[in-house]
């Protein structure tokens, strides 16, 4: 059985390394923000290009406090509408949703499953304050384009890039300075979920940012609200990332590139290789904005293939077989329509994909759904 994704055997060459910072860390005798979240913060600040980096407890608290900070910083209000993918994986709508603001689902590209640009404007009321642009599946949105969306309504840009660690942007050098401000303004929320591209064995989350008011209010509220210790400034929350998974963070962050590269090179594969008119494959444009942290096909009938490659050895993924709206959770969005979104949901299956993936398995992956 080809596995979709061998957790193992992607963390075993680590092993050795991840005892070694085991028996460091409970020597330290310091297991919360010890030293180990302190270098993780400076080395992922450095590997992301930003002044700050808080780790946090997981992805989708990294979503929260970055608009509860925003709110306390008095940029956003209770009842403010946030921008948002309707086709992204829930946990960006409920963070939205626990910080007391209002999603608004926006329709995605069928190429590229990310948010649509050219229908964000429509979507925009006096009420809209934020746009939440998700990196879905490792591939980067058109950041220009949102980010001068954002710039003309006054609005904030928030990142989820959980599923887009080490992506890059491919920017035009001749870019103006506000366009250069403009990125500079936005913040980033990354998960450390072990499936992840740089993937901890637990949970874990972080923020980035050039704002530092944002991140001064971020590291307050993930610790209590407290900055100091017993002295609690806001109504924080215990949201921290932990020390033994930082320590772990650290040991793989170096290979993060050649792990995004090798990702690719599967990628190309796939692309180049898969000839079959049944099957939709995803649109890339070769370059660095994509670390394919999944690859997703679409196709009429994803249960018949899924169980055909199933049959044959290879184990399959659907990210995600029920759209947000259509959610038991977001009964309120229950009666809205978002056909695109709905035959993504519908169509959508992901194939192996991994650092770890063997030549062999992917080209039998390629010669069964050449066959199908």
């Amino acid at each position: 059985m080809i596995r979709f994704l061998d957790l193992n055997k992607i963390n075993k060459p680590y092993e050795t390394a991840f005892q070694e910072k085991l028996k460091s860390v409970m020597n330290s005798g310091w297991y919360i923000l010890g030293n180990e979240v302190k270098i993780f913060e400076e080395n992922f600040a450095n590997y992301c290009q930003t002044k700050h980096c808080i780790g946090v407890g997981n992805g989708l608290d990294a979503l929260v406090l970055i608009f509860k900070a925003y709110i306390q910083l008095g940029k956003l209000q209770k009842g403010d509408e946030v921008i948002v993918p309707a086709n992204t994986y829930i946990a960006s709508i409920l963070a939205i949703l626990q910080a007391d603001l209002i999603p608004v689902l926006v329709e995605p590209k069928l190429e590229t499953y990310n948010i649509n640009p050219d229908l964000i404007s429509e979507k925009i009321t006096s009420k809209t304050r934020a746009i939440l642009a998700v990196h879905l599946y490792g591939q980067l949105v058109d950041m220009n384009a949102i980010n001068e969306i954002a710039n003309q309504h006054n609005l904030l840009v928030i990142e989820d890039a959980a599923q887009a660690h080490g992506a890059k942007n491919n920017y035009d050098p001749s870019d103006s300075e506000q366009a250069k401000q403009l990125r500079n303004n936005n913040v980033q929320a990354y998960s450390f979920y072990p499936g992840k591209n740089l993937g901890a064995l637990g949970d874990g989350g972080a923020i980035t940012t050039n704002d530092d008011d944002l991140a001064k209010t971020i590291k307050s509220l993930r610790n209590y609200g407290s900055e100091t210790k017993y002295y609690n400034d806001f109504i924080g929350v215990n949201s921290r990332l932990d020390e033994l998974q930082a320590a772990f963070l650290n040991v793989k962050l170096s290979d993060l590139d050649s792990d995004n590269e090798k990702r690719r090179i599967v990628a190309k594969r796939y692309i180049s290789e898969i000839k079959n008119d049944k099957i939709i494959l995803p649109f890339w444009d070769n370059t660095f904005n994509h670390v394919f942290h999944l690859f997703v096909v679409r196709t009429q009938n994803r249960e018949k293939l899924q169980q055909y490659l199933l049959e044959n050895g290879v184990e399959t993924l659907i990210h995600y077989p029920i759209a947000p709206h259509k959610q038991n959770a977001l009964s309120s969005y229950n009666n809205l329509s978002f056909p695109i979104t709905e035959k993504m949901h519908e169509e959508v299956l992901s194939l192996p994909i991994s650092p770890v993936i063997a030549d062999d398995e992917i080209g039998f992956i390629i010669k069964i759904l050449n066959q199908y």
